[in-house]
């Protein structure tokens, strides 16, 4: 029954007389059992003249159902017809029922009869109902049929991507309902309306594979089957969050449709800087980038424009450690030849290795570790071979040899100008409990130099925080018991009567965190201690503020690189030790922050040698251990009485190395292993070479305000404020270089009508960039307009930089440009 009288009520909204002609003579049991408030139902039946007079003159206000049990009368025989024409007539019809309870009009009668299939389902008809607006035309009205059939929102891009992703997933239950529904026709005149799609095989199929053809050949400056608007369109879908995945399994199918992969064969891979439509158009940039730095055919600087515009691609993450290995390896090549390895004392070492040299070690690292983490040894295997081969003979084997000269010279191992290890405690850590201020003490076991930089750079980039680096000459031998106990409070240092391997604080045995907090507290008269990285970041909150409360020197030990390349089976892990232990040491610094500690100092036991490649026969030396007592060996020193000399082991006394006690010791000059079964060689440390014995020391202090900031961008435009094609090329300018307390800023840019609608495509500009050089500052941003852009023909329009705020999906505006829109065409694109 509700069928029936609610479109009715409807109709008597609009409506004071309705007339009702009940064809099929079927309704007449509803016709009387109506119940309408405040309206008369009349039956027609030969009585039209009657009735006329009635609802015309004698009751002009009364609301009148007029039903005739039959068909509607010829119009020459309608006494009513002049009212019927004026005034509402209820249909009985499907049609006409669907159209009343949508609450549409009659000319959208031709509409509804042509897609009855979707119109028999009530909960289509339900979503549809809830999209409908008054001014809807036939077109927006299929457009949002679409829209429900799709589950999408009511526009052709949005629908268009369910399609594919329906189509991604080998599935094809909702284009088979819009082929039902008679929709697919209208779908395709869409298809052509917006993007240009015209074929004699319509399919989502044909039209995806033809979408990533011709996308593909305009970025190439190519002829295209389709418009522009397709390039918009893919270059959305492809950045969708939500639709990345179907974008990727499409875009491997249409590579393998299109044999993309033999066409890129005979393309220059520099004119595919801006496509990322394929993953095989950066295997073929990597491949190519690999190709260049090997072959020395393309400069650093080159190398890092390539990459940085590479960021923007859809593979980027995926292949970021390629890129990245790409970029170190030659930044290595290029610091290689700029360093002079020469010295010739002690002080001039370490401080040439610490102002410069230190930088060819971590750019080593850098390249090793995302070379291992791409995965892909063969892509990356000659370029791996010369790093290998430049970083073992050309800089670590010659310096070390250069200074292994120095170190044979030298009487006693000590700098004027560099302060000892054994020293760390009374230089810089003392002066805080002598003026009644509390420090903490964090030391990272082979947490080299040139690690603690990186470090340094990372604290800096925090909120609040300040940090300083200076080096420091590790003890020898170069081994953790030594440089633990060189870290601590000491006026003498020796080596344990009968454990070699124990090192002795004015006679406190300092092995283990217990026998270090005795140690310490020898010294300390307002409370210290010492204990485990690990077990301070498990402690709550209020214990870490009860530990410095009741201590005004703490020690904080952390062990993860040393674990790592210690152990013959993991040697090969320590550069990805090397970036965890960066990551854990920020949480350590922060979590003592919000424990109240303000002043930190973070230090090193040793350092050490790390070659990834597997070593040759002549790394290692013949020199085999001889004396009266072999107290202890490892891979680079001898300790014990009585010692043979021999011309590869550097000979030291106890006292010349600032230790007390009789013991002699033996170091393998250069990087020159000892062969010790079971141990592993790639990894070592105990000698005197630079990466072992320079350490850092970093100064951290906690501040009360906010000291970082971002980085600000221009917009760098020609000297036309005019658009008069369907593209603008824009470039944007980072001011200055990011630094520690300058950092990165991530902006939205898109081009806007005066109503805020975005009338081109959307980039996300990643501004991180580090050279001093202007020109590697620039990023170049090439925008195609929409075809909303022809509606704002001689108009304003605006170019913005938006910044997202932080933890939300909103945007506020960073800066903006104006042009004027005077294209030279126009386009209709009404329904």
């Amino acid at each position: 029954m509700s069928n029936i009288q609610d479109p009715l009520t409807r109709l008597f909204k609009k409506h004071r007389i309705v007339f009702w002609y009940d064809t099929d003579k079927d309704l007449r049991a509803d016709y009387e059992s109506l119940d309408l408030p405040s309206i008369e139902k009349i039956e027609l039946d030969n009585n039209e003249f009657n009735v006329k007079h009635r609802i015309l003159r004698d009751e002009s206000n009364t609301q009148f159902l007029l039903y005739h049990e039959g068909p509607q009368p010829a119009d020459l025989e309608n006494w009513l017809l002049d009212v019927l024409l004026s005034q509402g007539e209820f249909r009985t019809d499907q049609a006409s029922i669907f159209l009343g309870e949508l609450g549409l009009g009659p000319e959208f009668s031709d509409l509804v009869r042509g897609h009855l299939e979707f119109f028999n389902n009530a909960k289509r008809r339900e979503k549809l109902k809830e999209l409908l607006r008054p001014d809807d035309t036939p077109g927006t009205i299929r457009t949002k049929m679409l829209a429900v059939c799709s589950c999408a929102e009511p526009r052709v891009d949005v629908i268009l991507e369910n399609f594919l992703g329906e189509l991604a997933s080998n599935q094809d239950e909702k284009f088979n309902l819009i082929q039902r529904c008679g929709l697919d026709g209208f779908l395709w005149e869409q298809l052509n309306r917006y993007y240009g799609y015209e074929s004699t095989t319509k399919s989502i199929r044909d039209f995806v594979i033809e979408l990533f053809e011709s996308c593909y050949r305009m970025e190439l400056n190519q002829p295209a089957a389709l418009n522009s608007e397709a390039v918009i369109f893919l270059k959305r879908w492809k950045d969708s969050t939500r639709h990345r995945s179907s974008f990727e399994s499409l875009s491997e199918e249409c590579a393998d449709a299109l044999s993309i992969e033999h066409d890129l064969q005979n393309r220059d891979y520099k004119s595919l800087i801006d496509v990322d439509y394929f993953r095989l158009i950066d295997l073929k940039i990597i491949r190519e980038l690999v190709r260049s730095i090997a072959d020395r055919t393309l400069s650093t600087g080159e190398c890092a424009v390539f990459i940085r515009n590479r960021r923007q691609s859809h593979w980027y993450q995926e292949y970021s450690h390629h890129y990245e290995s790409v970029e170190y390896a030659a930044r290595f090549i290029q610091e290689l030849e700029t360093v002079n390895l020469q010295a010739n004392t002690l002080s001039t070492g370490i401080d040439r290795y610490s102002n410069a040299w230190y930088r060819v070690d971590q750019l080593y690292r850098k390249f090793i570790y995302h070379s291992r983490k791409s995965g892909q040894a063969s892509l990356l295997e000659k370029l791996s071979g010369q790093i290998e081969d430049l970083y073992t003979n050309s800089f670590l084997l010659q310096m070390n040899d250069n200074w292994q000269q120095v170190v044979d010279a030298c009487q006693s191992w000590k700098s004027p100008l560099v302060p000892m290890q054994k020293r760390f405690y009374e230089k810089w850590v003392s002066p805080y409990p002598a003026k009644n201020k509390k420090v903490c003490v964090i030391i990272s076991d082979a947490l080299r130099y040139e690690i603690g930089e990186e470090l340094l750079r990372l604290i800096r980039r925090e909120d609040r925080y300040e940090a300083q680096l200076e080096p420091m000459l590790g003890m020898l031998p170069s081994f953790t018991q030594l440089g633990m106990a060189s870290l601590l409070p000491n006026k003498e240092l020796r080596f344990a009567d009968k454990d070699s391997a124990t090192i002795l604080v004015d006679g406190v045995s300092s092995l283990g965190t217990a026998n270090r907090s005795r140690i310490l507290g020898n010294y300390v008269v307002d409370g210290a201690t010492a204990i485990r990285a690990d077990d301070f970041l498990n402690m709550n909150k209020d214990d870490s503020r009860e530990l410095f409360r009741e201590n005004s020197v703490v020690y904080i030990y952390h062990n993860r690189i040393d674990a790592t390349g210690d152990k013959k089976q993991t040697e090969e892990q320590v550069f990805e030790a090397v970036e965890e232990t960066l990551q854990e040491l920020i949480k350590v610094i922060k979590k003592l922050a919000t424990a109240n500690a303000t002043n930190m100092l973070i230090t090193s036991d040793h350092g050490f040698i790390y070659q990834n490649k597997p070593l040759d026969e002549s790394d290692f030396t013949s020199a085999e251990p001889q004396g009266e007592i072999i107290l202890h060996r490892d891979r680079r020193f001898i300790v014990g009485k009585g010692l043979q000399k021999h011309t590869s082991l550097r000979y030291f006394t106890a006292e010349e190395l600032g230790l007390a006690g009789d013991v002699e010791i033996q170091i393998s000059k250069s990087i020159n292993r000892m062969r010790l079964k079971g141990s592993g060689s790639r990894y070592v440390h105990g000698g005197a070479s630079l990466q072992e014995v320079v350490l850092p020391v970093l100064m951290v202090n906690k501040k009360r305000q906010s000291d970082v900031s971002s980085v600000e961008v221009d917009i760098l435009r020609s000297g036309s404020t005019v658009i008069t094609s369907s593209q603008l090329s824009v470039a944007f300018y980072q001011i200055d270089p990011v630094t520690g307390k300058r950092q990165s800023r991530t902006l939205r840019a898109g081009i806007y009508n005066k109503d805020g609608e975005l009338i081109s495509d959307s980039h996300e500009l990643i501004f991180d960039f580090t050279s001093n050089k202007s020109r590697e500052r620039e990023i170049q941003v090439r925008f195609l307009l929409t075809r909303n852009a022809d509606d704002v023909n001689g108009q304003t329009v605006t170019l913005k930089l938006e910044e997202k705020l932080p933890g939300t999906a909103k945007y506020k505006g960073y800066k903006s440009v104006s042009y004027t829109m005077q294209r030279s065409f126009t386009t209709d694109f009404d329904f």
